[in-house]
């Protein structure tokens, strides 16, 4: 299967997008993560793991052009930093957040979409997208 970044890189390209420098670090990146990444989070890693500095008003414009192309999902779990995923068709995903340590962890259950689809028929109502976001405490913090 081709990796989101091949998707991001055509897609891109087709809207007159060149490829290289911020847009194309950004872009790797998230294609490894499986989560959603601060703007300060993909600084962080691109300087750690890549050793690339990438300055932040160009990681902000790189997501903000990727959110613009459908490439990339602002997600908002409440605490007022948005965070950004790529948006892929197969791994559909929602969100457990830390209000401890602001930690943020993906999560699937097919339970959980099943009674998504069982609400939508007993209320008729086309449900064209969902996101479920569940606040707590982590086990560190709760052991803290």
């Amino acid at each position: 299967m081709a990796h989101w970044s091949e998707h991001a890189f055509t897609t891109l390209s087709d809207a007159g997008y060149r490829r290289g420098g911020a847009r194309e670090a950004v872009i790797e990146l998230l294609d490894q993560q499986p989560c959603a990444l601060t703007v300060l989070d993909i600084e962080d890693r691109l300087r750690a793991g890549e050793g690339r500095t990438v300055g932040r008003a160009s990681i902000y414009r790189a997501v903000d052009e990727l959110v613009g192309l459908d490439l990339v999902t602002r997600v908002d779990v409440g605490d007022g930093v948005a965070r950004y995923e790529p948006q892929r068709s197969h791994a559909h995903h929602h969100h457990l957040v830390c209000d401890g340590c602001g930690r943020l962890e993906p999560f699937e259950d097919d339970a959980l979409e099943k009674a998504i689809r069982g609400l939508a028929d007993r209320v008729s109502f086309d449900i064209s997208d969902h996101d479920v976001t569940l606040h707590g405490c982590c086990e560190t913090c709760r052991t803290a």
